[in-house]
């Protein structure tokens, strides 16, 4: 077995993110309202994560990623995405925590926390409306109509070096009378443009 050779990983967990990624196994369980009914649907997707300069915040210093996600139903490959999200991923070695601060194209904000040590494969983030640090806020259609109750995601690095991602979000929906379901999605991406972590993130800008 070959020898490990490890570098600083400033970046911590969130070192073997960054480039660009493309996924095309994408299942995505959702109430379809066209439909009146729960159905998957199978989707292509694009991110990216690009390192941000050291935040800092009084003594608490925070390494980072900026990123973005976009996805198509397999099919409407030329038109316009059904899923579209930007945000930072920032690591607190301090606090062994992974911040997750992201903002959906349908009116959707959320900060959540994942627990992580420097070189964990794995992570997941939950987030609570209504919580101080980890919470949810999203317009006042989906409050009437399917509002978010709980929000799970998990990044896992894989031994293949592929990148999956999942996320199971609480929904109470009106469409159901008030009842809640879970809306779920799956993808394993592969990277295929790697930058250097060194390289001034205003390069990719």
């Amino acid at each position: 077995m070959a020898e490990e050779i490890l570098g600083p990983q400033l970046l911590g967990p969130l070192t073997p993110l960054v480039g660009e990624w493309e996924g095309n196994v994408g299942v995505d369980l959702s109430y379809h309202n066209n439909d009146k009914r729960t159905a998957k649907t199978s989707y292509f997707e694009k991110a990216w994560f690009k390192p941000i300069p050291t935040q800092q915040n009084g003594r608490q210093f925070l390494e980072g990623l900026k990123y973005g996600s976009v996805a198509w139903r397999h099919g409407e490959e030329c038109m316009n995405p059904f899923h579209d999200e930007i945000g930072f991923l920032l690591w607190d070695k301090e606090r062994g925590k992974i911040l997750r601060t992201v903002v959906f194209g349908r009116g959707i904000a959320i900060q959540a926390g994942a627990d992580a040590e420097p070189r964990s494969r794995e992570f997941t983030f939950k987030a609570t409306p209504g919580h101080g640090c980890y919470g949810i806020l999203q317009n006042e259609y989906l409050l009437e109509r399917a509002e978010m109750i709980s929000f799970e995601s998990t990044f896992r690095i894989n031994d293949d070096g592929t990148l999956t991602h999942s996320s199971d979000i609480v929904l109470k929906l009106g469409e159901l009378g008030g009842e809640s379901m879970n809306h779920t999605d799956i993808n394993t991406l592969k990277k295929v443009k790697s930058y250097h972590p060194s390289i001034h993130p205003e390069q990719y800008l």
